[in-house]
């Protein structure tokens, strides 16, 4: 099971005042998907990836709707856009800051 202090400062660099209880609960929630480096990371330029994260986490875990995950993603996609890799559990965690 990936642990919160893995991601912690890859967070931190976005939201400062992130609490590790808080990562702990995204990377729980990820599961299996973090042992893969490719299930790891979010594309912003992939419309499959994207709708992944609205369909998945933004409508079942957030309770968007989908045009309000379409314009939260689109934010952090905006706000990483300095990432070339972009970490699942960073971008899961700036989708509930949105």
């Amino acid at each position: 099971m990936a642990k919160a202090a893995d991601y912690i400062d890859d967070v931190k660099r976005y939201d400062a005042s992130v609490d590790e209880d808080t990562v702990q609960k995204i990377c729980n929630y990820l599961g299996i998907a973090l042992t893969n480096r490719d299930s790891s990371l979010v594309s912003c330029s992939d419309e499959t990836e994207r709708n992944r994260v609205r369909d998945g986490y933004c409508a079942k875990k957030l309770g968007m709707d989908t045009a309000a995950a379409e314009a939260a993603i689109e934010a952090v996609c905006q706000q990483m856009k300095g990432d070339k890799f972009k970490q699942r559990v960073t971008f899961y965690h700036l989708l509930t800051k949105v």
